[in-house]
């Protein structure tokens, strides 16, 4: 992630965002004897510059500049308290997900733009559901996209989970209401919908996501027990907007963030907390399942700045 501080003499201190590691900004160095006000505005661009945007980047600032302005600090000190401002945004948004089993079948309603990571987080989370002892099923609802139904095979096979399909091109919302009621004769645990994600035309995808969540609801009142939002975090702000356009249209129980170990700046976190309140489940850090891990808000803000 972000790695703000380089060491430099005791008293000094430096502010060094280096392109060249993962997750990083731009080169920038600048060194003081004191935190006074000009320091602070250069560290506000450079939280800025990491995809936090210019509202997360402002209040951190302004709860930092009251305890350290014209104080001589350690880069230790100021990593460890940007840390403590930046967890306080993220904590509220830190919540497990969990499938409660009194539904059942428990259903999932996966979400997001083409590109986002979508189906491979499905793949993985029903992996790991399937570790739990759950009976796991997915439903291949994208049939707009062609190759999201061969992923989704490919991870039902890999780990024996079964994938409710049809023809490309089919009604995704019928093919969801036959999957939901072959899940319920299979006495599923856990049934998770993949969905189509093109965004260019945002009045038609909400609009069949819509139909889905209608007829689910045919057969299941109380479905979708979770929507989850897919984010791709290398896309910085456009993350945070895709949020507040999911959020117009679906309830929006979760989300889950990938690609944290690609080109992403990692910030926008900060902006879709300070923004949208939304909770954050999971984090993705590669292609294994054990990349796709709980969000905690200490550690994640920890990393952030160099810790």
């Amino acid at each position: 992630m972000i790695s703000f501080f380089k060491k430099k003499k005791d008293d000094e201190i430096s502010v060094d965002i280096n392109p060249e590691k993962k997750m990083g900004v731009i080169k920038s160095i600048f060194t003081q004897k004191k935190l006074d006000e000009q320091t602070l505005e250069d560290l506000e661009d450079l939280l800025i510059m990491s995809d936090m945007g210019l509202k997360a980047a402002n209040k951190i600032i302004m709860n930092f500049s009251k305890r350290r302005v014209d104080k001589k600090s350690t880069d230790d000190e100021i990593r460890k308290e940007l840390a403590i401002d930046i967890e306080k945004i993220l904590t509220p948004c830190e919540k497990p997900f969990k499938i409660d089993q009194t539904q059942k079948p428990y259903v999932v309603l996966m979400i997001g733009v083409n590109g986002a990571g979508k189906t491979t987080t499905i793949g993985k989370i029903a992996a790991k559901l399937k570790s739990q002892g759950l009976k796991v099923s997915l439903i291949a609802a994208d049939t707009f996209r062609a190759a999201a139904v061969e992923q989704l095979e490919v991870w039902g096979q890999r780990n024996d989970i079964r994938v409710f399909h049809g023809d490309n091109g089919c009604n995704s919302a019928g093919l969801t209401y036959d999957g939901i009621n072959e899940a319920i004769k299979q006495k599923d645990d856990v049934v998770l919908i993949d969905t189509a994600g093109r965004l260019q035309n945002k009045t038609h995808l909400m609009e069949e996501l819509k139909k889905i969540v209608k007829v689910i609801k045919k057969t299941l009142p109380d479905a979708p027990n979770s929507t989850l939002l897919t984010l791709d975090a290398t896309t910085g702000q456009n993350a945070l907007e895709q949020v507040k356009v999911f959020k117009e249209a679906m309830d929006i129980t979760g989300l889950i963030v990938t690609k944290l170990d690609g080109s992403s700046k990692g910030g926008v976190l900060i902006a879709i907390a300070e923004e949208t309140k939304t909770p954050i489940h999971f984090i993705g850090l590669g292609e294994g399942i054990e990349h796709l891990t709980n969000f905690s808000a200490k550690i994640y803000a920890e990393k952030l700045v160099g810790f």
